[in-house]
């Protein structure tokens, strides 16, 4: 089968493309004819070594994919030769990868694809969505009525944050860019804030003059000394990015208000966290809540492109590898 795939750690050159032996599944296992399949930062993580885990070689890149069930495996994993269906947490701790043809899936981490979403859509936010949940639901423990600050809010990560805030009945601060106003605002967010604003701290304490319940930082930029600030007593902080930040930690400001930081990286969200979130994905992708922003393909055979675009521009564009059709 054609993968892109890498033989050792390092920088995106390492990427290949070729011809693999295909995988075959276990007992446990679903095939699946792989579509499409996402890149994103982590993959970049993964394949240079800055997260480390296992990585047997030759070794198959991306975490997310999109596609049809080929082999079902026995009658009691759930699903059928022929069922559309995606998966978001391949591509590390031993798991091979989904830029492929075809990919083994553990059946409990294998999900429906709602008839109505085309698999580019779902393959563009099945990471970011449920990064978002989790974030939102499980770590930030998020009750309706709460304020939600989310900075970053234009982003893959961020406008999610936005969609499932609000719809949750939270009341959404965005910090984004001055361009992207009308754009968070469509998403659910009841104020805006320019990140780029000096005033930016002020504006967001403004429009919560008690404090927010609950921030999120997209950017990675994790200014734990202004952000303790402006939250509520009891408030929550969850840390998702900014691998080599290094932030000042005001202890007393946490400590005497009930204030709470936590960390959250989705490689380690279990299979329930994950089945958890990808029913809420499902449900909004299938109503039409959930969009990516913008796309833009690239054929399997470019995946070290894509990889080097990642690394040097970040592009505001999802990409996705498109593996079959």
């Amino acid at each position: 089968m054609r993968a892109a795939y890498i033989t050792e750690l390092g920088g995106p050159d390492v990427v290949r493309y070729g011809e693999l032996p295909p995988p075959r599944p276990g007992p446990h296992d679903v095939l699946v004819d792989v579509e499409v399949s996402a890149v994103n930062p982590v993959d970049c993580f993964v394949r240079s070594g800055a997260y480390r885990t296992p990585l047997p070689f030759p070794f198959v890149i991306g975490r997310d994919l999109a596609g049809t069930v080929a082999e079902a495996g026995p009658a009691g994993l759930g699903f059928r030769t022929g069922d559309r269906v995606w998966c978001n947490s391949l591509g590390h701790a031993g798991r091979q990868g989904t830029a492929a043809e075809q990919a083994v899936v553990p059946a409990d981490r294998l999900y429906r694809l709602p008839d109505e979403v085309a698999a580019v859509d779902a393959v563009a936010l099945a990471h970011a969505a449920a990064t978002a949940h989790l974030a939102l639901f499980t770590h930030g423990r998020l009750r309706a009525g709460e304020t939600v600050a989310v900075l970053g809010a234009a982003g893959h990560v961020g406008s999610a944050l936005v969609v499932m805030a609000a719809r949750s009945g939270a009341r959404v601060i965005a910090v984004a860019a001055a361009r992207d106003e009308t754009y968070v605002r469509l998403l659910g967010a009841t104020e805006a804030v320019d990140y780029r604003s000096p005033e930016a701290g002020e504006l967001i304490r403004a429009a919560a003059p008690d404090g927010v319940d609950v921030l999120v930082d997209t950017s990675g930029r994790n200014d734990l000394a202004a952000t303790v600030e402006l939250l509520a007593d009891r408030g929550r902080i969850v840390v998702m990015s900014g691998l080599d930040t290094r932030p000042v930690l005001p202890v007393g400001a946490l400590y005497t208000r009930d204030r709470s930081i936590r960390g959250f990286a989705i490689s380690h969200a279990d299979t329930v966290q994950l089945a958890d979130a990808a029913r809420h994905v499902n449900s909004l992708l299938a109503a039409g809540h959930l969009r990516p922003r913008s796309v833009e393909e690239l054929p399997l055979s470019a995946a070290d492109e894509a990889h080097h675009r990642m690394e040097r521009e970040r592009p505001a564009a999802k990409l996705v590898l498109r593996v079959r059709g």
